[in-house]
């Protein structure tokens, strides 16, 4: 007897499929699955624009998330050449970025801002380019006015769009300007005096629908209102004796604060604090000692080299000019040092720009 065999697929049945049943189907498939399937016809290539398919795929796949990565930017890397850590698998591995002409044209551009899967690129003295990688789409935006300096932007990606902030200074005073994608159009707010920060890597702390700064000394933490543009002081007493003050938030509504502790200008511990019911920050936790030397160390009392950020349940605290990652995991309370990226060269300089990246082929450009 011959081996049984499946019984071949009839044409007049399949091809009759309502298409609405057809992408219910594709979405319960996983990404990687998908985005090799799009070769074979244009019809699965262009549902990855659908909006249709894209709501049905990203409600499909919130139990089955894709893994997630930490990006690092360096000088010394060539152009577009990211390498990225796995924090779910724990490997490094290596990104080339090939995504669109307007980004090999491009070979000046610098990595500025990653959101929810999606990549911010400044091209110097003319525009800023938005990538999603899975779905291979771009968006060049040109700058508000000319010439153009600004600081402290960062890229704010949500369901429906996304928006670019950043602070820019004029000849006269200093604005906040806001890209809204849902309006493709620029939005020019007051700014915030004094100078909010005290270094160019720290981006702004999205909670709860504002974005959260801290100033320089005497430390205080302000807040932009997005859709209001209204600046506004927190009235809340900090800590004693810091030495810096660095922000974070989880995207579900807990803001953390991370600071240095000591006096005259120099941290002798380093904490992790919880703003508690818009009331009061909660301690956490405290750096063990020996991680704390080894920190301190490397950022030599220079604290405008320090950054932070949120990544997947990590609190990421990050320097300028060392290569590793020092990150807090919630979940189980614990601190750990990043494995050192093995394609670093022996010989590096500062520069190391640090950037969570959580691919979503759902994210609009």
């Amino acid at each position: 007897m011959s081996p049984a065999t499946a019984p071949e697929m009839d044409p007049a049945i399949w091809s009759g499929m309502p298409e609405e049943l057809l992408e219910m189907i594709l979405s319960f498939l996983p990404l990687k699955t998908f985005l090799n399937l799009r070769s074979t016809c244009k019809h699965f290539k262009s549902l990855i624009y659908s909006p249709s398919f894209i709501s049905k795929h990203s409600s499909s796949s919130l139990s089955h998330p894709l893994s997630s990565f930490l990006l690092l930017s360096h000088p010394h890397f060539h152009h577009h050449h990211f390498p990225f850590y796995d924090s779910i698998l724990g490997t490094w591995r290596t990104l080339y970025l090939s995504v669109s002409p307007l980004l090999s044209g491009a070979p000046n551009s610098i990595l500025v801002s990653t959101s929810n899967g999606l990549l911010c690129f400044s091209i110097p003295h003319t525009s800023f380019i938005i990538c999603n990688l899975l779905s291979n789409s771009t968006r060049i935006i040109k700058f508000p006015k000319h010439p153009f300096v600004f600081e402290l932007l960062t890229l704010i990606s949500t369901s429906v769009g996304y928006k670019i902030f950043m602070l820019s200074s004029g000849s006269s005073s200093n604005c906040a300007l806001v890209y809204d994608s849902r309006v493709h159009s620029w939005r020019e707010f007051d700014g915030f005096d004094p100078v909010l920060g005290d270094n160019h890597h720290q981006e702004g702390v999205l909670c709860n629908g504002f974005l959260y700064f801290s100033t320089p000394e005497p430390f205080s933490v302000v807040r932009f209102g997005l859709e209001s543009g209204k600046w506004e002081k927190l009235r809340i007493e900090l800590p004693d004796e810091l030495t810096f003050v660095r922000l974070t938030s989880d995207g579900e509504g807990k803001l953390y604060m991370v600071g240095g502790i000591g006096r005259n200008g120099i941290s002798r511990s380093l904490k992790l604090w919880e703003l508690k019911g818009m009331q009061n920050w909660e301690e956490v936790e405290r750096l063990p000692e020996m991680m704390c030397r080894k920190f301190l160390s490397v950022c030599y009392h220079n604290y405008e080299h320090v950054y932070c950020f949120w990544h997947q349940g990590m609190v990421c605290i990050c320097c300028y000019i060392w290569p590793e990652i020092l990150y807090y995991k919630v979940s189980r309370r614990s601190w750990h040092w990043l494995p050192i990226c093995p394609s670093l060269p022996a010989k590096w300089s500062c520069g190391f720009r640090w950037f969570s990246f959580v691919p979503q082929l759902y994210a609009p450009v």
